[in-house]
């Protein structure tokens, strides 16, 4: 373990572009709070699928945000800066980050700082951020998913499908989704999922269409991209709005305009990261009202597969390229 002094703090360092042996924690000068911002002692910190392509030198952090892999944590309040309201030092927060969550400090935007929702634990909590705000954000402001419809999520026992299949199925749609096991299939099922589909030997057209009666999916959201584009199209009903959130698939591939226009579909690319401060402060702001109270219920829960030290950062990524957890790893300080 890295011994720190006064003025630096541990966090996660990278040697270049490459694979998890990249990793390693070092020594990196405290964060301090600027206008607006709250700096937050971190607790732990959750994965995401773009902090790989991060360490890999595919997805750089936007303009002005730190350069520390991190896209999500929880802590306590270390430090309020100027104009904020509502944080005091000592309060236990969770925050969705730009960047930065690997370390054991970091400053973020106020408005991007949301309590810790009853009856969440405080190393917990940091497995909700990012799954929430993209769930949200997506499939219920932008792409306006409403009781009685349907959701196909592709990659149901990820962090961001196990988010998505409770929180349709709390508000009243129907939920289909894809996974690759047996075990994963389960969860979902148990998680509220009507269906679940083996993408492996299903074709996941089909078994939606029969799932609706040959309708197909109102909402459809996609982690794939390219890869499944042209077959996301196909499985959409009429009106249907096809939510592109990751580019597991690839980035370019043909897009059939007769049969979108066919269906008067959508079909909607969107990243949370790259939004401005304001938007992400709406968006936050919206999932502490409408989210947070599902989760203190219990009606929603973070699904955790396991919590790593910091210093095991190099074997948290493995465990996630390798595919085979369900749910969020985390990180802990």
């Amino acid at each position: 373990m890295v011994t720190t002094s006064v003025g630096v703090m541990r966090a996660v360092v990278a040697s270049g572009p490459g694979g998890p042996e990249v990793l390693t924690v070092g020594e990196l000068p405290d964060p301090q709070p600027g206008p607006g911002e709250v700096v937050l002692d971190v607790v732990a910190a959750g994965l995401n699928r773009a902090d790989l392509l991060q360490r890999q030198g595919f997805y750089p952090p936007p303009p002005g945000a730190s350069d520390v892999i991190g896209m999500e944590c929880s802590g306590t309040v270390a430090a309020v800066g100027e104009g904020v309201e509502g944080w005091s030092v000592g309060d236990p927060a969770c925050a969705l980050l730009a960047g930065g969550g690997y370390a054991a400090k970091v400053a973020v935007p106020a408005g991007q700082v949301m309590p810790v929702p009853a009856g969440v634990d405080l190393v917990t909590a940091a497995a909700l951020p990012e799954v929430a705000c993209t769930v949200w954000s997506n499939v219920f402001m932008v792409a306006g998913l409403q009781p009685r419809e349907t959701l196909l999520v592709h990659g149901g026992a990820g962090g961001i499908g196990t988010f998505a299949i409770q929180l349709a199925h709390q508000l009243g749609s129907r939920v289909l989704t894809t996974a690759g096991t047996p075990e994963k299939r389960a969860l979902c099922v148990a998680l509220g999922a009507d269906v679940a589909i083996d993408y492996r030997e299903q074709d996941f057209v089909e078994e939606t269409k029969d799932a609706t009666d040959g309708r197909g999916a109102d909402v459809v959201l996609d982690n794939m991209g390219a890869k499944y584009l042209d077959r996301n199209i196909d499985a959409l009903a009429t009106e249907g709005r096809l939510v592109i959130i990751g580019m597991q698939g690839g980035t370019k591939a043909e897009l059939d305009i007769n049969k979108l226009l066919r269906r008067r579909a959508a079909v909607i690319g969107t990243t949370l990261r790259s939004r401005p401060v304001a938007e992400k402060a709406a968006i936050c702001s919206s999932v502490v009202e409408h989210v947070w109270p599902l989760v203190a219920e219990g009606l929603v829960r973070p699904i955790v597969h396991g919590t790593m030290p910091v210093e095991d950062v190099a074997a948290a990524h493995a465990l996630m390229e390798s595919g085979e957890h369900s749910g969020k790893i985390l990180l802990t300080f």
